[in-house]
């Protein structure tokens, strides 16, 4: 008589149970991925009118001109970037968001109008 090889069909259940419940476990991460996503966009997309700031600080140092303003950071992040009183507006997946300015170092007092100097930039909430 010739042996036959192969699985139950005990054992094959229990490794699609054992799949499921790795699956079940995995899938909550998968699942936050897209909040994760926005979340980066946000910080990357904040981190760009940062760097222009910057540039456009050093800049006005160097040239001993005046600061940028609200208008002026906008411009500079063209196209991305569309100035409000309250900041630069920004579009990450078709949703606006504004990155904050403020007119003094310490990040407390926003901006008001577009033509207010720029002193800080925050991040999106």
């Amino acid at each position: 008589m010739k042996k036959q090889q192969g699985f139950t069909l005990i054992e094959l259940i229990v490794v699609i149970v054992i799949l499921g419940i790795l699956a079940a476990t995995a899938m909550p991460k998968f699942i936050n991925m897209s909040a994760d996503a926005l979340t980066a966009s946000k910080a990357g997309m904040s981190g760009a009118v940062k760097s222009t700031f910057s540039i456009m600080s050093a800049n006005a140092y160097l040239k001993s001109t005046a600061q940028p303003t609200v208008t002026t950071l906008a411009a500079g992040m063209s196209p991305e970037g569309v100035a409000a009183a309250t900041g630069v507006q920004v579009v990450i997946n078709g949703t606006t968001y504004t990155v904050p300015t403020y007119t003094d170092a310490a990040c407390t007092a926003a901006t008001a109008a577009v033509g207010d100097t720029v002193a800080c930039v925050g991040t999106i909430p």
